[in-house]
């Protein structure tokens, strides 16, 4: 499971240092690809699987599902990371993301999401008091 927030840098080859605590579940491989509100998803090899799987199920016929398959898949690329726990980060994906330099990592449970610092820094300030507020149920039966 991937929890906590970390801030790794990316190097002149658009290479991200992996957090420690993360390496071991990513060393045999994983799938970085466009996330929703311009961060990206980093996925290990066997849980993309489970998330390609899903999608196979999902109507074709639909537009929405179409347009969201063909975003998600075609940023998608599979990457091993190095003996140092990087992993390159294609440039249309740093593109995409706003990544330059500075990074925050979070884990998200089953996958990481991959943010420009700023840009998380700026979600985090705008959404971090409704989190607060809430007063109902979001996810059924969690709290």
């Amino acid at each position: 499971m991937f929890l906590g927030t970390h801030t790794p840098r990316l190097d002149d080859k658009g290479r991200l240092f992996l957090p420690a605590k993360f390496r071991d579940q990513l060393a045999e491989g994983l799938v970085v690809t466009r996330g929703q509100e311009r961060c990206l998803y980093v996925f290990p090899m066997a849980e993309f699987e489970k998330v390609t799987a899903t999608m196979r199920e999902a109507p074709t016929t639909n537009r929405s599902v179409r347009d969201f398959m063909r975003v998600f898949l075609s940023g998608a690329s599979d990457e091993v990371p190095d003996r140092q726990g990087r992993v390159t980060i294609p440039a249309h994906l740093r593109h995409y993301a706003g990544l330059d330099r500075d990074c925050t990592v979070i884990g998200q449970g089953s996958r990481i999401e991959v943010w420009d610092t700023a840009s998380w820094e700026r979600w985090l300030a705008e959404h971090e008091q409704a989190y607060s507020d809430t007063s109902e149920e979001v996810i059924p039966g969690l709290l």
